[in-house]
């Protein structure tokens, strides 16, 4: 028998990581709509967007009004923004943002060619963003926890020893990703255990894609060693620019329809974020690869 949660928190960044790979320049009252419908259907945390330099990614040339936006029209949402300094941080926390998602590699390789710095430099640089802006919460994203395109397999101890260093500096949540989907529904359930042994006080969350398609069953992976935060996108839009090979997310919708029917809370309306689903094909993605976008629905299931 699986042990399963009641309920579960849906990390929505689908407006961050699944637009980011997005080349045409999404209008900013585009972006906004598809958030504003996120959130209609009852989407309670949601990344943003990403003070990135426009030059490295420029999708996120309007992050500041993206943001500041969204923390003005949404008072309630749990609003998160990625950054990768301290200048992205005073941005972000200028335009209303609490609450950030910092990312560091378990792959040092995979660090170097993300961000140009080892995993020492990042360490350091969060330490300066904890310190310099104390209000603000810290979510660590440990990036190619299960995989590196670069490494290849990651040891379970350079991520416990990401998430020990980053727990002294102060982070707030800990959040594991597979950025290029390679992760297995097995070594998911070991890592977390790990994890959550060794640091069982710590909030834990699973970004995991879909690159093979084992992005549900690593879902259910997580959910019975005891997750209940995942970071999913709209539509199944998503990868990580600097990760060969790395494909969408796991689609949020896809989820949705998986523990709703399993009787897993999440809060969401699966019908009406449906309604954000088809505004992203309209007016951002023609081409989804979620599964209940193209999906026939039936009564009584």
């Amino acid at each position: 028998m699986l042990t399963l949660p009641d309920k579960v928190d849906v990390f929505e960044v689908g407006p961050r990581d699944g637009f980011q790979n997005i080349k045409e320049f999404i209008p900013t009252p585009a972006k906004l709509a598809v958030i504003d419908k996120l959130v209609a259907a009852g989407v309670r945390n949601l990344e943003a967007t990403s003070f990135v330099h426009p030059k490295a990614i420029p999708q996120m040339a309007d992050a500041a009004e993206v943001a500041a936006t969204v923390a003005a029209r949404h008072p309630g949402l749990r609003k998160v923004a990625l950054v990768p300094n301290l200048t992205g941080a005073r941005k972000a926390y200028e335009c209303g943002i609490r609450e950030i998602t910092y990312v560091v590699s378990a792959s040092e390789k995979h660090n170097l060619a993300n961000i140009n710095r080892t995993r020492e430099q990042s360490l350091a640089d969060l330490r300066g963003i904890v310190e310099a802006i104390p209000g603000l919460r810290v979510r660590l994203a440990a990036a190619t926890s299960f995989g590196c395109p670069f490494l290849g397999r990651v040891e379970a101890g350079l991520v416990t020893s990401l998430v020990e260093a980053a727990l002294r500096i102060g982070v707030d949540t800990v959040v594991l990703c597979d950025t290029i989907g390679v992760a297995t529904p097995l070594q998911v359930d070991r890592l977390v255990r790990e994890v959550r042994t060794l640091f069982p006080a710590v909030p834990l969350g699973l970004h995991l894609h879909d690159t093979q398609g084992m992005g549900l069953a690593n879902t259910l992976a997580g959910l019975e060693a005891g997750v209940t935060m995942f970071e999913t996108s709209v539509g199944g839009l998503g990868g990580c620019p600097f990760a060969p090979g790395a494909a969408g997310n796991t689609a949020t919708e896809d989820m949705l329809n998986m523990l709703h029917r399993m009787g897993i809370a999440t809060g969401i309306d699966l019908d009406a974020y449906l309604e954000a689903v088809r505004l992203v094909k309209e007016t951002v993605q023609p081409a989804l690869t979620g599964h209940m976008a193209y999906a026939c629905k039936y009564e009584n299931l």
